[in-house]
């Protein structure tokens, strides 16, 4: 198969898999694992922080980091079509009491920043609660791999200072925006307080997030990472891959880009899809089917049988992602499963 689902579904590095089977180890809630220790370290230097964190999963991280940042009661003001708010089960109400307040988001992964100023107004009215954290995310999933460059994430951390409130930004695939604008990462984190990035995505590794703030912040976080489960013992075999994936896999996101700006510019050409490829920046691509002859069901399932895996996305939407694994070759044959499957 050729699983273009998510960049979930990549397979470790053979370095990875070495590095698995000879991490030192020790026990990583006592603060005395050494390959965790190294990769907390690391994690901070590239991202331009303080301190850092190894958490299970980026859904843990962006929930350790809002229950860092605000109180129960207390507003979280992120994106209507954020990641948080659709895929992460509703964690921070149900855990921390915490309420979501969306602002729409812009095709372009921005907040509108009409609606932004009106959810910020008025802090001081008592039938309002309270906000604790702004969040932003970077790439935005839903806005199709969407890169937030740096010049707006200096602007919403100005509006967030000018409030008194932290910036946190679910920059899971964080390194994907870097490769694609050609900067170094920490000029996307340099304006936010804290954030969130996957190991498992197209880093490759096989489980595996970091958390990265202050060292007040990541006291905080390290504290609810407990109280969710997350203390992980000997997480060394966890961080040694995460180690791999900072230093070997990062440059490499330029292929996934290339490889998916190509499946972009094959299936905007096809009758029966609406895509605008000049939209992908990233490694993901959305198309929507508009011959009404055909289900998203029925495609997908057309799909699989010609040995392709793509994603339903709502509606009549399809997403693909390239990743490590995918080759250039696999991108033309997917291309043609997709020709033949809309062609009969």
């Amino acid at each position: 198969m050729i699983d273009l689902r998510s960049d979930t579904v990549t397979l470790p590095s053979p370095a990875m898999r070495t590095a698995l089977a000879q991490a030192e180890l020790g026990d990583d809630v006592y603060g005395e694992d050494p390959t965790v220790n190294r990769l907390e370290t690391l994690a901070a230097e590239m991202v331009g922080k303080e301190a850092a964190l190894l958490v299970a999963s980026g859904t843990m991280g962006n929930l350790a980091a809002l229950l860092a940042h605000a109180e129960r009661g207390q507003r979280v003001i992120l994106g209507s079509e954020s990641h948080i708010y659709h895929y992460e089960a509703g964690g921070a109400s149900a855990l921390g009491g915490l309420i979501y307040q969306t602002v729409p988001n812009l095709p372009d992964g921005r907040l509108d920043p009409v609606a932004l100023q009106v959810a910020l107004g008025w802090p001081e009215d008592v039938h309002r609660a309270p906000i604790g954290v702004i969040c932003l995310e970077n790439t935005h999933n839903r806005c199709g791999g969407a890169v937030l460059p740096p010049a707006y994430l200096e602007q919403v951390h100005t509006l967030a200072r000018q409030h008194g409130l932290p910036l946190h930004l679910d920059g899971a695939r964080m390194f994907n925006a870097a490769v694609a604008l050609n900067l170094d990462v920490r000029e996307l984190t340099r304006h936010v307080d804290s954030v969130q990035f996957c190991l498992s995505k197209g880093l490759s590794a096989p489980v595996g997030s970091v958390i990265a703030g202050s060292h007040t912040f990541v006291n905080r976080a390290r504290r609810v990472r407990k109280m969710l489960g997350g203390g992980m013992r000997q997480a060394g075999v966890i961080a040694g891959a995460g180690i791999v994936a900072l230093t070997e896999m990062v440059a490499r996101l330029a292929e996934d880009h290339a490889n998916a700006r190509m499946l972009a510019g094959e299936l905007a050409g096809m009758p029966g899809i609406t895509l605008e490829p000049e939209r992908v920046q990233t490694n993901i691509v959305i198309f929507e089917l508009n011959d009404p002859a055909i289900t998203p069901k029925q495609f997908l399932t057309a799909l699989r049988e010609q040995g392709v895996l793509m994603g339903g996305f709502g509606g009549r939407q399809v997403r693909a992602v390239t990743h490590y694994g995918i080759t250039a070759d696999e991108v033309r044959a997917a291309v043609a499963a997709v020709r033949a499957v809309l062609g009969g």
